[in-house]
């Protein structure tokens, strides 16, 4: 697969028969099972009424081959693919442990689910992953295994393997970017890591702190303690990638990527400072997401993309509430607490983003911002499902829901959320001399429309509010808060929602 080889866990190919296949394990995740294992699988649930709903181990004398066996349960109305991805995760789970490198995962066909072959090879995919530290200090634990065959009946076989690694090479920089410590991605090392990989797009970085001050002052006040320290100086990274046709449409992309969130002034207490390096999960999405856009090079998709890297310290030089702060498109913000610095560290790139797309009259362009973002949309989808909040014009496109279709279809829920006029009311400034008060003093988790609040700031501070349905230049914008999806630490990070994305804003 040439230049996707060092972002894929372990080679991987495809196998045309059991028998022929090299493997040293054969693992099945649903009950589509060869027809050499029927008599044998019938006679352990005969005894064993456990059998299709736990994973097992065990030989098969026809096939002289040892068998993991991960069933899916009896699927409800209920149960989207992600049963599948989790059946095949279990599967290569097992099989690791009991000391096999070259599985052959059978891949199931289902009625219920159109896309459960990519699906599963990518559950597969993701159970595989090494995060970037230990591959880098320990060689010989680089990889969990040698070689993944999978055995697929579809004729496509080859072109969903082929797809499925492109993808998983974006979820793959999602997650290094997302699980390294707060020093192994630091912003300095983001902007290194980021210039190795991509060579083929235009790679602007800000990082002079004179330019981040008069250009990105919200970003700036965050930077202001960790710019201190050499090593956790802020960086504002811009990718790009130019379509060779005409560009139909523009995707505008701006991750939150806070390496470390103390909380600042504010600081983080009882405990709760712990995994806070996975702040960054935003533009490690973003990241992840251009990876697939160089990989996929869609003919007539324009792709500019902001990755907001800072540590939020805290320190002599931190910024404190109650200070002022002039945001680049000129409103004044009153810090009301520091702890809820992802907002300011994306507004002004997104300012920046908002510009752009009306200076250069781009061709249908579409802005996001990707945070882990809020407890509250902990609280409100739970744990594994992104939230969706669009603009009125994006609304008005109906842009969520068939958002939100796309990801369920291929194993990255959403749930959708509406920005009303009382979040836009609640950030509005309390007293003469600010027109947007940041955030109150509770925890995101414990303040009414916690969530959508926040949505509703990054379009007061950049202007984006003035770019509504009635306005002379409508902008679509769209606000995923992936805090509950980005992967709760210290399990590793999903990458959501970069597949869901590249199948809606891609194809």
């Amino acid at each position: 697969m040439g230049g996707l080889d060092k972002l894929i866990p372990c080679t991987v190919q495809v196998a045309k028969m059991i028998q022929k296949s090299g493997c040293d394990v054969l693992c099945i995740i649903d009950r589509q099972i060869p027809s050499e294992l029927v008599e044998q699988f019938n006679e352990f649930r005969s005894f064993d009424k456990a059998f299709d709903s736990v994973v097992s181990c065990f030989k098969s004398q026809k096939l002289n081959l040892p068998v993991v066996y991960s069933p899916v349960p009896e699927l409800s109305d209920y149960h989207d693919v992600r049963t599948y991805q989790q059946a095949a995760a279990k599967s290569l789970q097992r099989a690791i442990k009991a000391g096999f490198k070259s599985p052959l995962l059978l891949i199931p066909e289902s009625k219920k689910f159109r896309n459960v072959e990519l699906c599963t090879v990518l559950g597969a995919l993701e159970e595989l992953y090494v995060p970037i530290q230990l591959r880098e200090d320990v060689p010989d634990k680089r990889q969990r295994i040698e070689n993944l065959s999978v055995l697929i009946s579809n004729p496509k076989a080859e072109e969903i393997v082929k797809e499925a690694l492109v993808l998983e090479s974006g979820r793959f920089v999602a997650r290094d970017i997302g699980v390294g410590d707060p020093e192994r991605m630091a912003p300095p090392r983001v902007e290194e890591y980021v210039n190795k990989l991509f060579d083929g797009l235009k790679v602007t970085v800000i990082s002079d702190v004179n330019t981040l001050t008069k250009e990105y002052p919200l970003f700036a006040a965050v930077n202001r303690a960790a710019n201190s320290v050499k090593r956790h100086q802020g960086r504002i990274i811009f990718l790009e990638y130019v379509p060779p046709q005409p560009a139909k449409k523009t995707l505008m992309l701006v991750g939150k990527g806070v390496t470390y969130d103390t909380g600042g002034a504010d600081i983080k207490a009882g405990g709760i400072m712990a995994g806070m390096s996975r702040d960054k999960c935003g533009a490690a999405a973003v990241a992840g997401f251009m990876q697939i856009v160089k990989e996929q090079k869609p003919a007539d998709v324009h792709v500019i993309a902001a990755l907001c890297m800072v540590r939020n310290s805290v320190g002599e030089e931190c910024y404190v509430s109650d200070e002022v702060i002039t945001s680049r498109a000129g409103v004044r913000v009153r810090v009301g607490n520091t702890d809820a610095e992802g907002r300011m560290c994306m507004a002004d790139a997104l300012c920046r983003m908002k510009e752009i797309a009306v200076a250069e009259n781009l061709p249908d362009p579409h802005l996001f911002t990707i945070a882990t973002l809020t407890g509250h949309a902990f609280v409100a989808a739970g744990e594994g499902y992104s939230i969706i909040m669009d603009n009125s014009v994006a609304r008005a496109a109906d842009h969520a829901r068939k958002l939100q279709d796309i990801g369920t279809s291929f194993g990255e829920p959403f749930e959708v959320s509406v920005i009303r006029q009382d979040d836009f009311d609640f950030n509005t400034g309390k007293v003469i001399g600010e027109d947007i008060l940041q955030c109150n003093n509770l925890p995101s988790s414990r303040t009414p429309r916690g969530h959508q609040v926040p949505a509703a700031f990054l379009m007061q501070t950049t202007g984006l509010d003035k770019h509504g349905l009635e306005s002379q230049k409508p902008l679509k914008y769209t606000h995923l808060d992936i805090a509950a999806s980005a992967g709760e630490h210290p399990k590793m990070p999903t990458a959501a929602p970069i597949i869901a994305l590249a199948k809606a804003h891609l194809s």
